[in-house]
């Protein structure tokens, strides 16, 4: 399909994973432009690789394209979409992309709930570092390739496969990676055994010659393992898996345990990443490079070098013994992982900054939200970021600061994010550790903070 095109517009190029697919296919040779109705760091990245992006949607943005590429995000009223369908332009979803992109190599795909973006990122490192030139389409900042896509020279693509929208069954990797299935993006699913379905359906199309490697600590994960009759290789830290990590141990912003491969130690691993979280993505990591042919002195060698992913426990400021910490945890269980992994290192206060994503996904967990917090001192929250959702009535974020405050001391409510720092400022004390919580635009907070800081000690 790709190949009969040759200037191909994406409708919203700004999103992570339309900028990493415009990226490649740039990279590959075809002419890209694209829109978005902001700029960002993707959008300036590839204005100075030489892709046109318009800011802002209208109707003369699609110009000569032949092809135009949408996300689920895009409305169906969006004056571009409107624009290519009256002239027939081809209309195609991101994934019908990325699915081609993957035809044309061995596809590597992630999904899961939590930790997609960190283990395709560690998948890529391993495989880079030891010569397999792999293509990357990752959704986050990966600080190891200084974006969040690559486009390489060898035989494998490493991508993250959304589930959130029944997009990754338009996939058909080679291999697939399951972290985890947890309640979330109930908005589209309506329930869990049709989320569960999903997956079932997605590791079907598996090859004989493929694998998938599941995390099986999680009971859905194990459940749907259950169910498919395909090649499967396990993982996790109870449950007698294939890949386990044992003397589990955690020191400050690092961390080690052992590898056991079916009851053979393989040996130490080393990560520069801290969390109990961090250790299962990097389990399946391992799982995936070792069933590649790789060594684990080969994998240690290229896993400890991985610096992590932008907004993924990223340190904003570092002032001596007080630390200012942004995160993209949004649902429930990985705000309770990315809490726990703060705790072990945090010597006095632990204090939460949280923007809820999402009026659906508050809806359907606020409950689960108040007790996602309970590693934290102090909880401040503060409006939901809509992501594009429209209000639903009786939907705020005072569903979740009720549900904190039945199992939490210390709730602070502020409406208007950017009025956060100035309430901090006077708050935080040496020692204390501040973590800015979520997948929307709460992550300013912690730059404000950090530049108000620098101010105060300069």
């Amino acid at each position: 399909m790709i190949g009969s095109y040759n200037t191909i517009h994406f409708i919203g190029i700004g999103g992570t994973g339309m900028s990493g697919i415009a990226k490649v296919l740039f990279e590959m040779g075809y002419r890209i432009t694209g829109s978005d109705i902001k700029e960002s760091e993707a959008t300036k990245r590839l204005k100075e690789m030489g892709v046109r992006i318009d800011i802002g949607h209208s109707y003369g943005n699609v110009g000569d394209a032949d092809l135009v590429v949408v996300s689920t995000a895009i409305p169906e009223d969006n004056p571009e979409l409107t624009e290519a369908r009256d002239r027939g332009i081809p209309i195609v979803h991101r994934a019908d992309i990325l699915s081609k992109l993957m035809d044309m190599k061995k596809g590597i795909a992630v999904t899961g709930a939590h930790g997609k973006t960190t283990t395709t990122s560690m998948i890529s490192l391993i495989l880079e570092k030891n010569n397999f030139y792999p293509t990357v389409i990752v959704g986050g900042e990966l600080n190891d390739i200084g974006g969040n896509a690559t486009s390489g020279k060898g035989d494998y693509l490493v991508a993250e496969a959304d589930e959130s929208d029944g997009s990754f069954l338009k996939l058909n990797p080679k291999i697939a990676v399951v972290t985890n299935i947890e309640n979330d993006h109930l908005d589209y699913y309506k329930s869990m055994e049709n989320l569960n379905n999903a997956f079932i359906r997605f590791l079907m199309k598996i090859p004989e010659d493929g694998f998938a490697v599941l995390g099986i600590d999680n009971s859905n994960a194990a459940y749907v393992s259950n169910m498919v009759n395909i090649k499967k290789i396990s993982f996790g830290i109870r449950n007698n898996a294939d890949y386990m990590a044992e003397n589990i141990e955690f020191n400050g912003l690092n961390s080690s345990f052992n590898v056991v491969y079916k009851g053979k130690d393989l040996g130490k691993m080393e990560l520069s990443v801290p969390g109990l979280h961090n250790v299962y993505n990097a389990l399946a990591a391992i799982a995936v490079s070792h069933q590649l042919g790789l060594n684990l002195k080969d994998i240690k060698r290229s896993l400890v070098t991985f610096r992590g992913v932008k907004r993924r426990f990223q340190i904003i400021g570092d002032f001596k013994d007080l630390k200012i910490i942004d995160d993209y945890a949004h649902h429930p269980t990985e705000i309770k992982a990315t809490l726990e992994a703060a705790k072990q290192f945090t010597p006095k206060r632990l204090i939460a900054v949280f923007q809820p994503h999402r009026y659906t996904r508050t809806q359907n967990l606020y409950e689960d939200f108040g007790r996602a917090f309970s590693c934290a001192d102090e909880v401040v929250i503060t409006d939901i970021y809509g992501a594009g959702e429209k209000s639903i009535p009786g939907v705020s974020s005072e569903l979740i600061i009720n549900s904190l405050k039945e199992n939490h001391s210390l709730v602070t409510y502020i409406n208007n994010k950017d009025d956060i720092p100035a309430y901090l400022i006077d708050k935080i004390r040496p020692g204390d550790y501040v973590i800015t919580i979520g997948a929307g635009d709460i992550w300013t907070v912690a730059y404000s903070l950090a530049n108000k800081l620098r101010g105060k000690t300069a």
